[in-house]
């Protein structure tokens, strides 16, 4: 398993999800952090916290890059990509409504499961994305969807930040997102990576 520096995760980046939730489109990507300690492996488990009562799923498409990156443009993002897997970014949703931010309701060890493997073979614009819990499927969508695609994520968040080889970026959730529960088994499948498998245990 690899830690990336960082893990720069998007809200709300998918037109159906936008749609759901019946919120404005945003005019830019909608960034925050999660630490590397959140990662865990395809298999691992999530570990749900002592001080949450509301611990959710969100499956997203992760991008891992290959090289430094900093000032690219759309053009020339793909370049800097090693590859694409699958991600979960856990929330505990309670404690994102009382902070009214995101740093620690995203941000338990565990709260970012990463797998099963990196591909570079697909076009990341136009992937099936599914999550099932316990073998029902509560989110179903298309990166078709994404608000900002991959390439305008990169040259985005370089214009911030500089992108370091092995760092992640989520890519945001389509709608369905919901409750897991201690015992629970969660699967995040998208076309062409494969699935990235883990159950909730108990911390």
């Amino acid at each position: 398993m690899f830690y990336p520096s960082k893990i720069i995760a998007l809200g709300l980046n998918y037109y159906d999800h936008a749609k759901e939730l019946n919120m404005s489109i945003p005019d830019y990507p909608l960034i925050f952090l999660k630490p590397p300690t959140t990662v865990v492996e395809n298999g691992g488990v999530i570990m749900y916290p002592p001080q949450s009562k509301e611990v959710h799923y969100e499956g997203e498409l992760a991008i891992v890059m290959k090289d430094t990156a900093r000032h690219i443009s759309k053009r020339d993002a793909h370049r800097y990509i090693s590859g694409y897997t699958c991600a979960n970014d856990v929330t505990a949703r309670d404690l994102q409504r009382i902070d009214g931010q995101w740093t620690r309701a995203k941000s338990f060890d565990t709260f970012c499961p990463l797998g099963p493997g990196i591909v570079s073979d697909i076009d990341p614009t136009t992937v099936d994305i599914t999550t099932r819990v316990n073998g029902i499927v509560k989110q179903h969508s298309n990166t078709k969807n994404m608000i900002f695609n991959v390439f305008e994520l990169v040259a985005f968040i370089s214009s911030i930040m500089t992108l370091l080889p092995g760092d992640v970026i989520i890519t945001g959730t389509p709608p369905g997102v919901g409750p897991i529960e201690v015992g629970d088994e969660v699967e995040i499948e998208i076309e062409g990576i494969g699935i990235l498998k883990n159950r909730v245990g108990k911390e």
